[in-house]
């Protein structure tokens, strides 16, 4: 964790931001074994310590935008330059396609189980779209002026012609005729008008009037970035949805429509449609490719509110809060801290703030009530505590593995088992009280530190929905092994989350000075446990979920109605597999609660030894909240 620091009044270095890159290029290998992190307690040896102590506050603040900015891009897994803008833009809003694969009708469309009369209404509907994009094709083609370029756009045109075709065989699998008209809903307007009108190059305040052949050609690159998200939104859908189907399960009543979505000639057509898109942004200017940038962004949108506004006639389980009684029921969401929530373990920012604070030379001679080891001597100690940890941790995971897989989920055999990781991580705390590496550190620059933490995407717009949402009775806890509470309440505070329960270590101080030593609530798998059991209590009125990516944090996963497993962590994967633990996607979880969905609200229940994994707070967003 590198910090950018700047000198205040008093001469006391102030850490006012950080960069996550350099931890994200640590071994991916090392960085999942931990309970949180087997790299606890490191900093980066690839970090150099030669700052500028007196280099200036406007300095500094340029420098921390910049961090943020390559840390939040990094993040985000931003696409090389040399991929096509389609691709870009695709990677950029994926994470709101999930909102559309979320939404009650693509669940129960998926499960088999949508109501007959619904699925004939969204048909009907997306004659209305297929028409549009057959004018809006036409549009375009009159505003390329390369022929290569009409005539791709004019086989997409045909594309479109061929689906229309589609509709008709509908009235035979279905028992419903597209001949039929109905009138366009407000959803389905909002997209179609929008498609059209920026056809017609009335964008961004424009009047339609296209008077230059660049002019024509810049319209038609508009047109095309109001159709791509379309095209690749379904060809997704249609995968994700395929990719559910048991060949054993016997006739799924919309398999003609999964398969038209997820065949190979739509997804040539979604690609031939961003190769266009790509070929047609060439020459336009930066700020051009904003405005393609938000019309592609816009169309998801309407997109996503289409599919929304279904009408759902029929019980569903998304979003999960349809299922909660407003009145009686609680849902209670529990969460780690390091790695679920941060991309970076909390005790390297703590290592890196002790070296970057401490001191050039060792005056544990001085007067200083709290002395301080060199900033040498600490970055040498959080070396050996670091490695001694990631070898004992290794140690202590394979020491508590059974001799063969079980068969059956055996809670009680694994309970036991992590009674061993417990014993070692306290063990491991404390040999880093003991060691005094902790001691000096400034209460102002944890909090200061804390506020400019940079989260997983989409982690604190999940909690301010919860938080913000009146009509929702929740309640939101954090259990982390952190040293600090401090720090994570500030991460938490910069979004304006004051209001979450925290439930973590404390540093104890003397006059905002650490004292080096920690006042230990939660340390370890069986204490988290504690803790959730007793925030939970017997209330038969709550919906809990757990959301977690350590092996520390498996107790509290299976304990919960909804276990969620974020990151990749391969050791609670393994140790979770040995002891009868299946780890199953949440969506296709989802759906196949779907079909098995009687409308009790019990649906979800804790030891049930399933696990829900999830790409990210994205998703868990979707399917807790919806759209």
């Amino acid at each position: 964790m590198r910090f950018l620091i700047c000198s205040s009044k008093n001469a006391s270095v102030r850490i006012i931001s950080a960069s996550i890159t350099r931890f994200i290029a640590l071994d991916s290998s090392k960085r999942l074994l931990r309970s949180s992190s087997v790299v606890r307690f490191r900093p980066s040896k690839h970090y150099s310590y030669n700052l500028d102590w007196n280099r200036t506050a406007s300095m500094t603040m340029t420098t921390t935008t910049t961090a943020k900015s390559t840390a939040a891009a990094m993040a985000a897994k931003v696409v090389p330059d040399e991929e096509g803008i389609a691709r870009r833009f695709w990677i950029n809003f994926k994470n709101e396609a999930l909102l559309a694969m979320y939404t009650p009708f693509v669940v129960c469309l998926a499960s088999g189980k949508l109501e007959l009369e619904t699925f004939r209404h969204y048909i009907a509907q997306d004659v209305h779209f297929l028409r549009a994009f057959v004018q809006a094709y036409e549009l375009a083609e009159d505003c390329a002026d390369d022929d290569d370029d009409k005539s791709a756009i004019s086989e997409l045109r045909k594309n479109v012609m061929e689906e229309l075709k589609m509709h008709k065989s509908f009235v035979q699998e279905w028992g419903f005729d597209p001949a039929n008209e109905t009138n366009a809903t407000l959803a389905t307007l909002k997209y179609t008008d929008f498609l059209l009108a920026t056809a017609s190059g009335k964008v961004e305040g424009g009047k339609g009037q296209i008077a230059t052949p660049f002019e024509k050609t810049k319209v038609a690159a508009y047109t095309l970035s109001a159709m791509t998200p379309c095209m690749r939104l379904y060809a997704f859908l249609g995968k994700e949805l395929m990719a559910l189907l048991d060949p054993e399960e016997g006739s799924h009543l919309y398999k003609k429509w999964i398969d038209n979505y997820s065949s190979e000639n739509f997804e040539a057509s979604a690609q031939q449609t961003e190769v266009l898109l790509d070929k047609l942004s060439v020459s336009l200017t930066g700020e051009e490719l904003e405005v393609m940038k938000k019309l592609y962004h816009q169309a998801m949108k309407l997109e996503i509110e289409f599919f929304t506004a279904q009408p759902i006639i029929q019980q569903t389980i998304v979003p999960l809060t349809r299922m909660l009684d407003p009145v009686e029921c609680c849902l209670v969401i529990f969460s780690d801290f390091d790695l679920t929530c941060t991309i970076v373990d909390s005790s390297a920012i703590l290592a890196e703030i002790a070296i970057l604070t401490a001191p050039k030379y060792d005056k544990s001679g001085t007067e200083n009530p709290l002395p301080r080891m060199s900033s040498a001597d600490l970055r040498n100690t959080w070396g050996v505590l670091s490695g001694q940890y990631t070898e004992e941790y290794e140690q202590c995971i394979e020491s508590i593995m059974p001799g063969e897989e079980v068969q059956d989920f055996n809670y009680e055999g694994l309970s036991n088992a992590l009674e061993k990781l417990s014993d070692f991580e306290k063990r491991a705390n404390a040999r880093v009280v003991e060691s005094g590496v902790l001691k000096g550190l400034n209460l102002e620059d944890i909090k200061k530190a804390g506020e400019r933490l940079i989260l997983q995407d989409g982690c604190t717009g999940f909690f301010q929905k919860i938080v913000k949402n009146e009509g929702l009775k929740a309640d939101v806890h954090i259990l982390s092994y952190c040293w600090c509470d401090d720090l994570i309440r500030s991460a938490f505070s910069s979004g304006g989350l004051n209001v979450l329960n925290i439930h973590a270590n404390q540093i104890v101080y003397e006059e905002s000075i650490s004292t080096g030593e920690i006042i230990k609530k939660v340390e370890s798998p069986l204490d988290k446990l504690k803790a959730f059991k007793e925030i939970r209590g017997n209330d038969g009125k709550q919906l809990s979920v757990y959301i977690g990516d350590s092996v520390g944090d498996l107790l509290c996963l299976l304990e919960a109605d909804v276990g969620i497993v974020v990151g990749s962590s391969s050791s609670l994967r393994r140790v979770g597999s040995l002891f009868g633990v299946s780890f199953v996607p949440l969506f296709s979880g989802v759906v196949k609660k779907q079909k098995e969905f009687d409308g009790s609200p019990c649906n979800w229940k804790g030891l049930s030894g399933v696990l829900y994994t999830v790409s990210g707070w994205a998703e868990i967003h979707s399917f807790i909240l919806g759209a």
